[in-house]
């Protein structure tokens, strides 16, 4: 199946993080450790916010933790979960915060 993100909006692989204390349990991503999660663009639309920030497919970005669509491809094994995000030229109303170099 292949996705392509309409206007002002990315496609992004979560990164999945699991945490383990001190004492070895295990926290996994869906803890709210953090309120921003990091993740990998695999598709981006054509919006004009894009191209002024110059997103490309492989950049790596901050968002949002429970900004944007979640949405999951394949089934079974093969499920992969994506994330599609609004890049907003308004900072408070996008859910993408930054970019990671």
């Amino acid at each position: 199946m292949n996705i392509k993100p309409l206007g002002d909006r990315i496609l992004v692989k979560p990164k999945k993080e699991e945490e383990v204390t001190a004492s070895g349990i295990v926290l996994p991503d869906t803890v709210d450790k953090e309120k921003k999660a990091e993740g990998e663009i695999v598709a981006v639309g054509n919006g004009p916010a894009i191209v002024a920030l110059g997103l490309k497919v492989g950049a790596k970005v901050l968002y949002k933790k429970w900004g944007g669509e979640e949405i999951k491809v394949g089934r079974g094994s093969d499920e992969v979960e994506y994330k599609i995000l609004y890049v907003g030229a308004v900072e408070d109303k996008s859910d993408v915060v930054a970019i990671v170099e």
